[in-house]
């Protein structure tokens, strides 16, 4: 089970959204909060990525390939120069185009191209994966760093530059895929002997092997200690480690992801309420609607109505 995968497609809402970004300076643009995670990748030349007042991160010079992800989607400012004034992005226009729609602006000057956008994720129920991830991660592909991201930038950058027949089915993949080679990288960058929390619980031998066997199959009754038994440790061994990585007991973590799996089924399938029941370990559909209740405030008819009605 791919944990990584899993556990974002649990919380996207929407396909990601994106416009190709091209300044000559002097340019600067000041990007509104969204909804989700941003990013950026800068596919020519160089800008610097402004913080808004009251972020915890500092400005940051960014260069041909690197890559920008904004957990929490707050608003920024990016610009050739941090002096430069900015405009503020909802006033610009988009030209329409395939694959994607280009926003121009500047002065005519030393020219920057980047791609930016923004992943539609629940923010009101993130996964606790998520929610461990700095609020900025600065990615570099230079000089033989991250290959596989740096593949992917150049082969965004080769179809944004010069699209061609499939490149409208081709680049939203590229940018879909690009938030797992983002997390991925990140999550490698960290050293094993001192990596913590999430980063150290995907490649743990003992809490990795268990959080699989719960994403894979959580209508089965695990136990402390049959989670435990998969890890080769003992009960209270197993739990302090899963805690201290993972953020919350192994318990507490099986009903997140049973009740982060049925709100996925309910807004994505026709399942009826047994089967869903069924299939994130509950006896019964009133058992299962008492903890569905309890978790996101709502019954899970009404709660699958206003999914349908959202989309």
């Amino acid at each position: 089970m791919d944990i990584l995968s899993e556990a974002l497609a649990s919380m996207r809402t929407a396909h990601p959204s994106s416009v190709r970004t091209e300044g000559s300076a002097p340019w600067s643009l000041r990007l509104p909060p969204v909804l989700g995670a941003g990013f950026h990748v800068v596919l020519y030349g160089t800008c610097w990525l402004l913080p808004a007042p009251g972020a915890t991160w500092q400005p940051v010079a960014l260069s041909q390939g690197d890559v920008v992800f904004l957990r929490d989607g707050g608003g920024h400012v990016l610009a050739d120069h941090p002096d430069t004034p900015p405009v503020d992005a909802l006033a610009c226009r988009v030209d329409a185009g395939l694959p994607i729609g280009t926003l121009g602006l500047g002065g005519g000057g030393a020219r920057a191209s980047l791609l930016c956008g923004n992943y539609h994720l629940d923010q009101g129920r993130p996964h606790p994966m998520v929610g461990q991830l700095p609020a900025l991660i600065h990615l570099e592909t230079r000089h033989g760093r991250h290959p596989e991201l740096a593949s992917a930038v150049q082969l965004l950058g080769a179809e944004l530059e010069n699209p061609r027949i499939g490149s409208a089915g081709i680049v939203p993949a590229l940018i879909d895929a690009l938030l797992l080679y983002i997390l991925r990288a990140w999550v490698e960058d960290r050293p094993a002997a001192t990596a913590v929390g999430w980063a150290a619980a995907l490649r743990d031998s003992a809490v990795a092997p268990a959080l699989s066997a719960i994403h894979e199959s959580p209508a089965v009754p695990w136990t402390v200690e049959s989670l435990a038994g998969r890890a080769g440790l003992s009960r209270a061994a197993f739990a302090r480690r899963f805690t201290s990585m993972v953020g919350e007991p192994p318990m507490a973590y099986l009903t997140r992801w049973r009740m982060t799996t049925a709100a996925r089924l309910l807004r994505e399938s026709e399942a009826p309420l047994t089967a869903v029941a069924a299939r994130t370990g509950y006896g019964s559909e009133y058992a299962f609607a008492k903890a569905f209740k309890r978790e996101f405030g709502q019954a899970p008819g009404g709660y699958r109505r206003e999914a349908r009605t959202a989309a």
